[in-house]
């Protein structure tokens, strides 16, 4: 079935691709299937074609994610580098596409002089993984700027949908069923350049000051509870250093699980 599929295909489709090679941890096993699509036709194309019992992963910066060492039953689909336009449509409404990196969307909209995504600069993934948890960072939310998105259902059928037909809430998102990310439709407020350039500055300086920049990670592990951090909970159960195998409680940052070098999923 996937070798027809695959000559009707513009984009490259890989058997047992090693997932480390994917994801910020640097850790996980190999997918049965990866997927990179064209853009979005052929996105379509492939979901129309697939065997309706085939199961489907959405990947992309892999940022977030533990992919087990015994790898991935299915085909894996990667959205970063390939559906990656932004555009400004109207007035203060920005069209970017999942596999548009967070930090370039904060960058392309203070270039724009649209402000309050600057907080996007400090998150390490793209705007569809940011849809699908509703990301956020330094007090702002995707959601709080969403005013539509597109998705792609199982069939490879595209639709419009309003954020009244999802459930939002902290770091959790749900959505239709067998549909998933493809566009998110952003309203701003007009703005400086200048300031929301400076803004995206300090933010990521204060990100690199306290995060474990440059080692792998997946970012922040657990989310925050209610009236507390989940960082500082860490911390105070002593668990700073404290590592198992690879895997290890970041010293900068405890709610940061870093890679030492040679963790496997199961650390």
């Amino acid at each position: 079935m996937m070798t027809a599929i695959k000559q009707t295909l513009r984009g490259n489709l890989k058997l047992n691709e090693p997932m480390a090679r994917h994801t910020s941890w640097r850790v996980g096993g190999p997918a049965e299937r990866y997927f990179e699509p064209a853009d979005l036709d052929d996105l379509a194309e492939f979901l129309a074609q697939k065997d309706k019992d085939e199961p489907v992963m959405w990947l992309g910066l892999g940022s977030n994610l533990l992919v087990r060492d015994g790898g991935i039953r299915g085909t894996v689909i990667i959205t970063s580098g390939l559906l990656n336009e932004i555009e400004l449509l109207d007035e203060g409404l920005v069209r970017a596409e999942a596999g548009v990196a967070c930090a370039k969307v904060a960058r392309f909209c203070g270039r724009q002089q649209l402000v309050g995504v600057e907080f996007l600069a400090g998150i390490p993934g793209t705007m569809g993984g940011a849809l699908a948890m509703n990301a956020g960072a330094f007090g702002g939310e995707t959601w709080q700027h969403v005013v539509a998105v597109e998705t792609i259902d199982c069939h490879g059928q595209r639709h419009l949908r309003q954020p009244a037909e999802f459930a939002i809430s902290y770091r959790h998102v749900k959505g239709v069923a067998d549909e998933w990310f493809v566009a998110a439709h952003l309203r701003l407020h007009c703005g400086d350049s200048d300031t929301a350039t400076a803004r995206i500055k300090e933010l990521l300086e204060i990100r690199n000051a306290s995060q474990p920049i440059g080692q792998p990670s997946c970012g922040s592990v657990f989310r925050n509870p209610d009236g507390d951090y989940a960082a500082r909970l860490i911390e105070a159960s002593g668990l700073k250093g404290c590592c198992i195998g690879g895997a290890c409680v970041s010293e900068k940052h405890a709610n940061f699980i870093i890679n030492s070098g040679n963790a496997t999923a199961a650390d």
